[in-house]
């Protein structure tokens, strides 16, 4: 089955401004977020497939990427998959999304709001309340030849995980809470506000006790009360080959721990892409210059090449123009959906310093006529069209 096209799965034209890209992902996101189709797996397909789409149209060069070269462009970017515990998060994504907006579309109150029917204020409350601990970020550099082979990585990040003291109360050991005087206990407080349609009851977080709907009388002193302490952790990160440079990566639960025993947050790991000495990434393909004699240009020539799996022997056919393009089937980055081709450009090198015998030898060469070029012309332009199609 054909893959859709990223604007038809966003329902935008191709010449979508970015707000547009947005208010489009936004509206389809909400529709079919899981949480709102619980259940429901065409729901779930549809949730990752427009998050994959806004992943690659939000972001200017990737967009570029794949206006110029559809979604081989982009591969390894936003595919849906996993790989021991690492993926590509299309939550994430949305998160992310939500994040940026703040109060743009209503905000993570209204989103929960319409998923839980209303219920986002009814989650706050003395127990009730869920205290996402803040996901960690991590910058991770890697080699092509890492990328194509796909790598498992043990990092040490600083984290805050429960508290070892209160196990991560916030409480002293034998110390208690309270009820919030405030609120009651019900971690939020209602505004009476007048408007031109008379009086608007609003619902906010209690500023005493943070919508917790206690108040600890007897902190703990090794956490202050928090529940969480900081720590360093070596964490293992499993990374899929294929990975495009930007990537986003989350290891779930690898993040902060909430406070007073909320649950943690994500670690997200963005790809970079470290610069190669001999090749050039385009999507899954890669691409390299090879430097040959004139001599070899002329007469042909067998020459070993490296790959990223180590070299491998080329045949150069004789009288190979500068300019012309060789390609290698499977040579190029491997991913989950195949591998790339290595496309190799052949660079005819001229020689910049000559003994008096080298020179003599050439101009004696240079008189017979097969070593003259053509005068330019419709032949010779076709000739030279030919050299940069590729083989």
């Amino acid at each position: 089955m054909a893959e859709k096209d990223y604007y038809d799965v966003l329902g935008v034209e191709r010449g979508a401004s970015a707000d547009e890209i947005k208010k489009a992902y936004h509206s389809l996101a909400v529709k079919y977020h899981p949480d709102k189709n619980p259940g429901d797996q065409e729901a779930e397909d549809r949730f990752k497939e427009v998050s994959e789409a806004y992943a690659v149209l939000s972001d200017p060069e990737k967009r570029g990427a794949y206006d110029r070269f559809g979604r081989d462009g982009v591969q390894g970017g936003y595919s849906g998959g996993a790989a021991g515990g690492m993926g590509f998060d299309p939550m994430e994504i949305f998160r992310e999304f939500m994040r940026g907006q703040g109060g743009g579309f209503g905000g993570l109150g209204d989103i929960f709001g319409t998923f839980m029917g209303g219920g986002f204020e009814g989650r706050r409350g003395a127990e009730g309340v869920e205290r996402h601990g803040e996901d960690l970020r991590l910058a991770l550099s890697l080699s092509l030849e890492e990328i194509n082979r796909g790598i498992t990585k043990r990092v040490r990040i600083r984290r805050r995980v429960r508290c070892s003291a209160c196990s991560g109360s916030g409480v002293r050991p034998g110390g208690r809470k309270v009820r919030c005087s405030q609120c009651n206990g019900t971690g939020e407080v209602r505004v009476v506000r007048r408007s031109m349609w008379g009086q608007v009851i609003q619902s906010m977080v209690c500023s005493r006790c943070q919508g917790e709907g206690t108040i600890i009388e007897d902190p703990c002193p090794r956490c202050e009360g928090e529940g969480r302490e900081e720590t360093r952790e070596d964490v293992e990160l499993k990374i899929p080959p294929g990975v495009a440079d930007g990537t986003r990566l989350a290891k779930r639960g690898a993040g902060n721990f909430g406070r007073r025993g909320g649950p943690p947050g994500d670690l997200v790991v963005e790809i970079h892409e470290k610069p190669h000495e001999v090749f050039e990434r385009r999507g899954p393909d890669l691409i390299m210059v090879l430097p040959i004699s004139f001599t070899q240009a002329a007469l042909g020539a067998k020459i070993n090449i490296p790959t990223l799996e180590g070299t491998v022997e080329i045949k150069v056919p004789g009288g190979i123009q500068s300019g012309k393009v060789l390609r290698l089937r499977g040579r190029g980055i491997a991913s989950g959906s195949g591998r790339g081709d290595l496309y190799v450009r052949v660079q005819v090198w001229t020689p910049q310093r000559l003994s008096a015998e080298q020179r003599a030898l050439l101009e004696e060469l240079g008189k017979s006529p097969a070593m003259r070029a053509p005068k330019p012309g419709k032949g010779f332009f076709e000739k030279f069209k030919d050299a940069f199609r590729g083989g």
